[in-house]
């Protein structure tokens, strides 16, 4: 089932992003925590949650300011689709469109 919010689309079967149908370039750590935001999109996913992801993969421990990177860069890459991930102080990040469609 692919996941879709706002032009950006996910196919977690072939670990592929699209963004206004072009493919987006991402790590495999950023591919995961996307996933995690599109399965909540518009709800709140603390740093816990991020965190937990990458080590369901069997990776190292990953540090919350390691997820402050990844998120920075996963943002930089949604941007231009009109997609962004909302910093919400203290608790986590939101996935939001930043445009109407």
């Amino acid at each position: 089932m692919v996941l879709s919010h706002g032009r950006l689309s996910y196919d977690p079967l072939a670990r592929s992003a699209q963004l206004n149908g072009q493919p987006v370039e991402l790590s495999a750590r950023e591919l995961s925590l996307l996933e995690l935001f599109l399965q909540r999109a518009g709800r709140l996913v603390s740093k816990e949650q991020l965190m937990a992801r990458l080590s369901e993969s069997g990776e190292e421990q990953v540090s919350p300011n390691a997820i402050e990177v990844y998120v920075h860069r996963l943002r930089k890459k949604l941007a231009p689709g009109g997609v962004r991930i909302a910093t919400v102080r203290g608790l986590g990040y939101s996935l939001e469109r930043s445009e109407p469609l």
